[in-house]
């Protein structure tokens, strides 16, 4: 999943001209050498995982080891297609990827489609976390909740007129359907790369210095530019003991091997709360622990109050907020799981539960142990690779390593795959020579529940701290799924949408949406941020009638902006 001639001084290296595939592209000029200190806007880390969550102290890491790193052979892909570029005169490669999940993955499409000749590292299996063990069979477990759960709620069939006897289940059928459409989706990226003529090189690598990368036993290749694409493993606390069976990561719980009476969940967060869905609905008890003082944390708070309401409440779930799970041990013997609690402020004992499972959903830690980072004068901060708004690497003395960028949940910047791809085709467009920042403002995320949650921007006690710091207003505006004919039509109108923004200029700070298709919809939202684009502009915007599409266009219109300021070109927001 994870590159080296000696660096050149970054003067020298701002005025190379360096020949590539087909064509001659000049070096971007390099910003200051000083890492810029800028605040993490948006979304944050703690909402996706490890660099900020209280369950575990900052200075634990995971083992970098992959499941096939004792493999005894190394095999090489080579694409047939001329479209990946003839051979650079100084390189083996114009680019090499070094992780091929979905920020790796798209990096090569992007950097091929731009001429390069491009290598893809992997050490275990294409696609990554998001592909194998994350976003995409999560989401087939999700479809079989949602059904269930649909199939299940009486009032909701007769409502609509329907007659329908007790749904049940076969645990293996749900199973196999999420692991054949990791199958499947793993399938269409290795297809695809090879498609557009990338090669996909396979080992575990190191980077050896400067432009140098080991794959394998003792495969050596070079590249004009690399990219880390590394990703992240679940982050387990200390005194947690998972053996894969009754205490589990996200990693085994995909593969559904047993839905226990029992589940006690350790982390309220994305990774959680999916989860508590998908085994609610298939029959579990769970009970959430949460080290902050209330649940879901990195939502809006407003939207994590009826999140509240509609996910939590009416379930069969109950839970603990402002404790630690100090110790968990495994069922044996007859035994149950144990979990100890402790009070997160005091340290003080609070409780010992039992149950029949334990699922830890404290984050994600970044995969980058073993990367030979030490090479490079390189020293990672709490396992993260430090960069800077363009997402080239730092070393220990705050200067930028020439030609070396790092992308998506390896920098933490935003631990989101669709976040990893942005960035890595941002950093192909700057080895391409257009310059290119990524606004992560404009990067949506979404929680697949039912209903589903969704968010881009700042939260309102963000947007409000930084109104206060720069000296503008915030306004609110927000509107149910109650007043909307296509919530209504599928009796789904328990949903709210808001959005947050400046009454002076109508620039859109945040939106926040729950309810019925959150996930789409959100795209609306963050496509105008990205853009730029203000409300007094979008609210002309024409939606087909009757669709949920409608909810965002009487959110716009409910704003009141003040001033009639015309939309600027879109500027950057840098991380």
């Amino acid at each position: 999943m994870q590159s080296s001639s000696p660096p050149l001084p970054l003067s020298q290296a701002a005025a190379t001209i360096v020949p590539r595939s087909n064509h001659t592209f000049h070096s971007l000029p390099l910003a200051p050498s000083k890492p810029i200190n800028l605040r993490f806007c948006g979304l944050r880390r703690e909402a996706f995982g490890f660099s900020h969550s209280p369950c575990f102290t900052h200075n634990q890491q995971q083992h970098r080891v992959h499941p096939r790193a004792a493999r005894s052979s190394t095999n090489k892909i080579y694409a047939s297609l001329g479209a990946n570029g003839s051979p650079p005169k100084s390189f083996d490669y114009d680019l090499i990827i070094i992780g091929a999940g979905v920020g790796g993955h798209g990096a090569a499409m992007h950097a091929v489609e731009k001429g390069l000749k491009t290598a893809i590292i992997e050490g275990d299996v294409i696609g990554g976390t998001c592909v194998n063990r994350g976003c995409v069979p999560s989401k087939a477990l999700l479809a079989v909740s949602g059904r269930m759960r649909e199939l299940q709620t009486e009032h909701h069939m007769k409502a609509l007129g329907l007659q329908v006897a007790a749904a049940g289940y076969n645990r293996q059928g749900v199973a196999d359907h999420a692991n054949n459409l990791a199958t499947r989706i793993r399938n269409n990226l290795t297809n695809s790369l090879k498609a557009v003529g990338a090669d996909i090189l396979t080992g575990v690598a190191t980077i050896l210095g400067p432009q140098k990368v080991k794959y394998g036993k003792d495969n050596i290749v070079t590249a004009k530019d690399i990219i880390i694409a590394t990703g992240s493993v679940p982050f387990v606390p200390k005194g947690i003991e998972v053996d894969g069976k009754t205490v589990i990561t996200s990693d085994h719980a995909l593969k559904l091997e047993f839905v226990p009476d029992w589940m006690a969940i350790v982390g309220s967060g994305y990774i959680g709360l999916e989860f508590s869905d998908v085994y609610t609905a298939l029959g579990s008890e769970v009970t959430f622990i949460e080290a902050l003082d209330q649940l879901m944390p990195g939502f809006d708070p407003e939207i994590g109050k009826l999140a509240q309401r509609v996910l939590i409440n009416p379930r069969k779930i109950d839970y603990y907020t402002g404790v630690f799970a100090s110790k968990i041990t495994p069922a044996k013997d007859g035994k149950p799981v144990t979990i100890e609690l402790i009070d997160a402020k005091t340290k003080e004992h609070k409780n010992t539960l039992e149950v029949d499972a334990a699922l830890i959903a404290t984050g994600r830690a970044p995969f980058t142990n073993g990367l030979g980072l030490e090479n490079i004068n390189v020293v990672t901060q709490r396992g993260f690779v430090p960069v800077d708004e363009r997402m080239r690497v730092i070393d220990t003395d705050g200067n930028l390593v020439p030609h070396l960028y790092c992308i998506g949940d390896a920098n933490g910047k935003m631990m989101l795959a669709h976040a990893a791809s942005a960035q890595g085709i941002s950093v192909v467009e700057q080895v391409t020579g257009r310059d290119h920042v990524l606004n992560h403002l404009g990067v949506p995320a979404a929680c697949f529940t039912h209903p589903e949650i969704s968010m881009v921007g700042l939260t309102e006690p963000q947007a409000r701290e930084k109104a206060e710091l720069e000296g503008f207003e915030v306004s609110i505006a927000k509107i149910s799924f109650k007043a909307n004919t296509k919530a209504l039509a599928e009796n789904e109108g328990e949903g709210l949408a808001k959005l947050i923004y400046r009454p002076d200029n109508g620039e859109i700070l945040g939106v926040h949406i729950i309810g019925l298709h959150a996930a789409d919809l959100i795209h609306e939202a963050s496509n105008a941020i990205a853009l730029g684009t203000r409300i007094q502009d979008i609210k002309f915007a024409v939606h087909a009638h009757p669709t949920l599409s409608e909810v965002l266009d009487e959110l716009y219109k409910l704003a009141k902006v003040i001033g009639h300021v015309p939309s600027p070109v879109s500027e950057a927001v840098a991380v």
